[in-house]
This record gives C-alpha cells, structure tokens and sequence, in this order.
C-alpha cells in the first residue's frame, strides 16, 4: 500500500511538471519571432560595420561562406597549409576601431596546430588558404572570433577583429 502510495505521487509530481514544460514551450515560441528578428538586425548591423571598414582601407576582400573576410596581399613561394600541421604565424590583432589588442611583436611568433589548437574558428578557416611567406588580413566576426564573451582580457563581447598576418612556417 505504502509503495501504491509512492507510485502514484511520484506520477502526480512527474504529470504535473509535463504541464508546466508544455507551458514553457509555448513560452519559448512565442519568443522566438522576436529573437529571431533582433539576431537578423544585429548581424545587419555587424556586416555594414565590416563593410564601412573594408571600405575605408580601400582592401579588395573575399568572403567565405561562413563570414570571414580575408585578402592575401603579399605572396609566399612556400606550400599550402594543411590540416593538422603546425602554423608558425607573426600576427597583429585589433578591433575595428583600430585598438591593438594583441601582437606577437611583444610576444614573438605564435604555433598552433591547424584546426586542433584552441584559437579563433576564423583564424584555423583563414590559414588553410595561405602558402608559407603569404601575408593575409583577416576580418572575423564575432561568431568565428571570440563570440558573445569576448575573451576575458582585451577583446570585448560580440567584437569583429582584424587580423594582420604572416605564415612564417609549417611543420
């Protein structure tokens, strides 16, 4: 009787909760349109401020498919990079408004192994598109940057980031 009594409180409890989970959905659904539309105009809003930009410093750019710009503006003799391999890189970082965040001309060159190493997505996607002694500029938006957190230290939430880069080696 006793364990009768604990089945059935314990479907009260679990049937109950289903209702308020059902409520919630319908709670999620209905702020979905509004989510939606506020990510549309943020990414609106973040892509002309990437255009302005590319536009200012007059640079010719390419786009991939997932939002990263990028232009090779100095040419290197060396072979492509593949995935797997370690990228030695000298590489300026700042914002679109021209702040200097990190540069490896006070930290020396960096190695991070190509799509293994916990870097920026959009720097692992720009440099399998470099040959060694390439110089590139990358332009990453916050989704292949640092994100809605930025990383703790000088790169703020939601920020694009610019990239000015050298392939020096890889091995």
């Amino acid at each position: 009787m006793r364990n009768c009594f604990l089945f059935i409180s314990l479907l009260f409890i679990f049937g109950c909760g289903n209702d308020q989970h059902r409520e919630v959905i319908i709670t999620n659904k209905q702020l979905e349109k509004p989510l939606i539309n506020q990510n549309k105009r943020l990414v609106k809003k973040e892509k002309e401020a990437i255009e302005a930009f590319i536009a200012r410093h007059n640079w010719k750019m390419d786009t991939t498919g997932t939002g990263l710009r990028y232009m090779i503006y100095e040419h290197g003799t060396g072979p492509l990079v593949k995935i797997g391999q370690k990228a030695k890189v000298n590489f300026n970082i700042s914002l679109l408004d021209g702040t200097e965040c990190y540069s490896s001309k006070k930290k020396g060159a960096e190695v991070f192994t190509v799509w293994e190493d916990h870097v920026e997505s959009g720097l692992h996607e720009g440099i399998i598109l470099m040959h060694v002694g390439d110089k590139a500029k990358f332009i990453l938006p916050p989704h292949l940057a640092h994100g809605l957190l930025g990383d703790d230290d000088k790169i703020p939430p939601l920020s694009t980031i610019v990239y000015d880069i050298e392939l020096l080696e890889i091995k």
